[in-house]
């Protein structure tokens, strides 16, 4: 049962060996953007499933949250698997992976400066578009802006929604945030960043 994969997407493949990956609603596609970076599967993910003893998928985390006596117990037998950065700890841990200046990836969102500087100082929960621009300004993956997303509050992107599922694609093959605006243009959603 080590090998095990859990799949929590309706759809998904349960497959044995955790190198397999799990095909989503939008046919797979997303898969590639996450099949190196590993994690779980989630709806509209498409993200390659890792092993259960890795991370409890979250149905599971809810059962044991739910049967718990109290929060604290609840709490006190998950602290090693429960998400402790905010946004502002992970947006700075992602340029120090990328090696990238705060300035840099601002510009590169499309987002005011002012602005961004209070999301990066966690004074600020951005909204989901600019969450999403954040994303394309630091070259995050499909995980990566999954994980911001939800850190931000913000509903996830999901291959199902017709403008969710064009910014997914644009995710996955590496475009920038003006590139993701023009696809969206051109098939007649609405662009992340605000009309001038």
């Amino acid at each position: 049962m080590g090998d095990e994969v859990q799949a929590a997407e309706v759809g998904a493949v349960r497959v044995a060996g955790g190198g397999a990956t799990a095909r989503s609603a939008d046919g797979g596609a997303t898969a590639r953007a996450a099949e190196s970076e590993g994690g779980p599967v989630r709806a509209g993910d498409g993200a390659r499933a890792r092993p259960a003893e890795d991370e409890h998928i979250t149905e599971e985390l809810l059962e044991r949250l739910l049967s718990s006596s109290s929060p604290e117990s609840y709490l006190a037998e998950e602290a090693d698997g429960l998400e402790r950065r905010g946004l502002s700890q992970y947006l700075m841990d992602l340029l120090e992976e990328r090696g990238i200046k705060r300035s840099q990836a601002i510009v590169s969102s499309g987002l005011s400066s002012t602005y961004a500087y209070q999301v990066f100082q966690g004074k600020r929960l951005p909204g989901r578009d600019r969450a999403i621009m954040l994303a394309f300004g630091m070259g995050c993956g499909l995980r990566e802006t999954q994980r911001l997303l939800r850190l931000a509050g913000r509903s996830e992107l999901w291959s199902r929604t017709r403008r969710d599922a064009i910014i997914i694609f644009c995710l996955d093959r590496g475009m920038t945030l003006e590139q993701c605006d023009a696809e969206l243009y051109r098939l007649g959603e609405p662009t992340l960043s605000p009309e001038e």
